[in-house]
């Protein structure tokens, strides 16, 4: 067990970073730690800030990973509304707050997160400009939202990826009128390809939502610093009262750049590179969550996730890790979406051009089936829709790498569990 005179610090107060903590302690570490967080709200879970929180269905206080009171409890330091400027690699610190407070760590675990991308276009500065990634963010948008519906308000979202739609069916169900503009050819098309992407556009349409494809926003045209309009290179001007831009995150790497941490190259998202340790190129620091770009064996390239799923096991792998217990990051990616009537849950990793075929079991007319993404016989992902309790199942058959019958796997009838090959 690691001496009881050591310091570990966590940067990045999210659920990665939380859960690291907590980590520590339940494998009982009795040294120093230090969560500093760059937001002034206790750490906090990110899913409901487009799902349930967003909607009103769900309290403000049931998005927190602890409760306040864990962390005194738990004697984690914990440092609110802190930025760490920099890291000192050869003395071992780091360096946070105005009054330039330095700590030292003998492990460092660097949890920092993503930061949504911004539009680079006219207009983004007027105050009816949105994002969505912070808890702050959640509570003004959802005011947003609820005054369009009162009003018959336009929102306009840049992008179709899973923000974007969650936040349009969220604002249908507020009653406001939404536009999504969307340079692909359908939603989500670089996560599920154009098989499962125009399922979406469907259920969106169905509920109102008006979509225009292979177009970008130029400008946001404003008038006494509101938003009147949103254009678009294709020439057209769509009406407006909020724009939100969902045109995806990225890693926040400045500071693992500043310190001199090897960075991946964009085809494997750009985050920290990791071990399959989570240990950067810097033996004492360590990395978790949306920040890392590690190595999958599955699927043999390095991925960067940027789901809560990530965050969650992520963060006490690392903690495991860093306490120097044998740790193999190998998690099989898994996210989930709540639209309307729809519920979801993918596992896997297959983005456009790594498959040759997508096969559906059940009934995709009634949205009520499970969508396999295949590669020479091999399942590389799979997503049930409104289909339980079968998560556990895709992911076998993901890891087993084993050819499958794909007739057999289309038909309901077939237990999915008879299809996975024995070890």
């Amino acid at each position: 067990m690691v001496d009881a005179d050591q310091t570990f610090v966590i940067v990045g107060g999210g659920l990665a970073g939380a859960k690291a903590a907590e980590t520590l302690r339940a494998e009982g570490f009795t040294g120093r730690v230090i969560l500093i967080c760059d937001e002034r709200d206790h750490p906090y879970e990110r899913p409901p800030l487009s799902k349930g929180y967003l909607l009103g269905k769900e309290e403000r206080d049931s998005v927190f990973v602890h409760e306040p009171s864990w962390y005194a409890r738990n004697d984690i330091e914990l440092h609110l509304g802190q930025t760490v400027d920099t890291i000192d690699r050869a003395a071992k610190t780091v360096h946070f707050g105005d009054d330039g407070t330095f700590v030292h760590y003998d492990k460092l675990l660097l949890a920092t997160g993503a930061e949504p991308r911004r539009l680079d276009i006219p207009g983004t500065d007027l105050a009816g400009v949105h994002h969505l990634r912070r808890l702050a963010h959640a509570e003004r948008l959802k005011g947003v939202l609820a005054a369009l519906g009162r009003d018959n308000g336009h929102l306009v979202v840049a992008g179709a990826g899973w923000i974007g739609l969650e936040v349009a069916a969220a604002a249908r169900e507020y009653g406001a009128e939404v536009t999504v503009v969307e340079p692909e050819p359908t939603p989500l098309h670089g996560v599920l390809g154009p098989e499962l992407g125009n399922l979406f556009a469907q259920l969106h349409r169905e509920h109102g939502v008006r979509f225009v494809f292979g177009a970008k926003l130029t400008e946001i045209v404003g008038q006494d610093g509101m938003v009147l309009a949103a254009r678009t290179d294709t020439g057209e001007e769509h009406p407006a009262h909020d724009v939100l831009a969902a045109i995806g995150a990225a890693p926040r790497i400045g500071l693992a750049e500043a310190a001199g941490l090897e960075i991946a190259d964009r085809a494997h998202g750009g985050g920290v590179v990791v071990d399959e340790r989570l240990r950067t190129s810097d033996p004492s620091i360590y990395a978790a969550g949306d920040v890392v770009s590690f190595p999958h064996p599955l699927f043999d390239t390095r991925l960067r996730v940027e789901h809560w799923a990530n965050a969650l096991n992520g963060g006490p792998a690392a903690a495991r890790s860093m306490l120097g217990k044998d740790v193999t990051y190998d998690r099989v990616p898994y996210f989930f979406s709540d639209q309307y009537d729809l519920g979801m849950e993918y596992s896997g990793w297959a983005p456009p051009g790594s498959y040759d075929q997508v096969v559906i079991r059940g009934d995709a007319g009634k949205r009520e089936f499970i969508a396999f993404w295949i590669k020479e016989g091999r399942v590389l992902a799979g997503m049930n829709v409104n289909v339980w309790d079968v998560t556990e199942q895709i992911q076998k058959l993901i890891r087993s790498r084993a050819r499958i019958d794909v007739d057999a796997l289309s038909d309901p009838q077939v237990p999915l569990d008879a299809l996975i090959a024995a070890p």
